[in-house]
């Protein structure tokens, strides 16, 4: 059959529809795992830069310096502006200093300074689970909204697979890895807040970015001139590994998660998040040696189905059948 005879034939065009829908959502998906797979090597990054010879100090600087200067263009460009309404022009600041704290510096500093204590696996269980968590209890609190039952089914067992991460630790660890637990957990609270002040600050994502980025680093850099840095006498290696983990892990996952957004929808790209705790696992055996405990491998197991439930993963399944149908 002709390419004209399919413009002509509408059972034609009915059929050849999905033949090129179905590249378009396989590359969605790609993009989606690509994503994923960024945030659960950059996990297992900044637990090896700062269990190496790099500091925490070190880590949060390499991180935060390549984007900075990346992103201040973009800054420079579009700077944010204060919002037409008079009622929220005095909230703006507050917005937007919650935006950097959210996903800038304070986030890097309790994400990153968990990883001094706890395994890799454990922030890519517990940061995961958490920030649902506390983005679905603001978004009650603050936006009023209510749950569908598979959201409130995985918001349980996130908050399930999160108790048996950390509180196993709690209860039988004599070390310091439940400090790095409750870091994890306070930094996906962080993001949490981020996830709001992002709806509240009417950026678009890549002027958000170079906020978060260069107001972070230009707050950064003169504190870390004053610390002992141990940048120079780290090996290449380590020191390319967090340098490109700022790229790849923070800005390439940004642009590859948005491609998947356009090309899955939210809800379907987001619920993909739901592999970040178990890469993370996997991906500190061979590299960091770590080898997640059973109640480990349980909240994981938890924590991952949750985050599909609460991202809309079985609704989202169910309403493409129906559309295939």
């Amino acid at each position: 059959m002709s390419a004209d005879s399919c413009l002509a034939d509408p059972a034609a065009q009915t059929l050849a529809k999905p033949a090129r829908a179905e590249p378009t959502r396989l590359f969605g998906a790609a993009a989606a795992l690509f994503t994923v797979m960024l945030w659960a090597a950059g996990l297992v990054a900044t637990r090896f830069g700062v269990t190496g010879t790099l500091s925490l100090w070190d880590v949060v600087f390499l991180r935060l310096a390549l984007p900075a200067l990346i992103l201040l263009p973009v800054l420079l460009r579009h700077p944010p502006r204060r919002p037409s309404s008079a009622a929220e022009q005095p909230r703006y600041p507050l917005v937007l200093a919650v935006l950097v704290a959210g996903s800038g510096l304070p986030f890097l500093l309790t994400s990153s300074g968990g990883m001094v204590f706890a395994p890799a696996a454990h922030a890519g269980a517990l940061m995961p689970g958490s920030m649902p968590l506390f983005a679905a209890l603001l978004a009650v609190l603050l936006l009023g909204e209510r749950f569908t039952p598979s959201r409130r089914l995985g918001i349980l067992l996130m908050l399930l697979g999160a108790i048996a991460v950390g509180g196993w630790q709690i209860l039988h660890d004599t070390g310091n890895t439940w400090r790095g637990d409750l870091m994890f957990v306070a930094a996906g609270a962080m993001w949490a807040c981020y996830t709001i002040a992002m709806k509240k600050s009417g950026l678009g994502v890549w002027q958000a970015a170079a906020v978060v980025y260069v107001a972070s680093f230009l707050a950064y850099a003169p504190v870390y001139l004053l610390l002992d840095s141990r940048l120079l006498v780290a090996p290449l290696f380590e020191v390319g590994v967090q340098v490109f983990q700022s790229v790849a892990s923070g800005l390439l996952s940004m642009a590859a998660y948005g491609f998947a957004v356009r090309r899955l929808g939210a809800a379907s790209a987001a619920a993909f998040g739901a592999l970040t705790p178990a890469l993370t696992a996997l991906l500190a055996i061979p590299l960091l040696g770590e080898w997640p405990e059973l109640a480990t491998w349980a909240g994981i197991v938890a924590v991952s189905l949750g985050v599909a439930l609460a991202n809309g993963a079985v609704s989202g399944y169910a309403r493409s059948n129906q559309q295939k149908g």
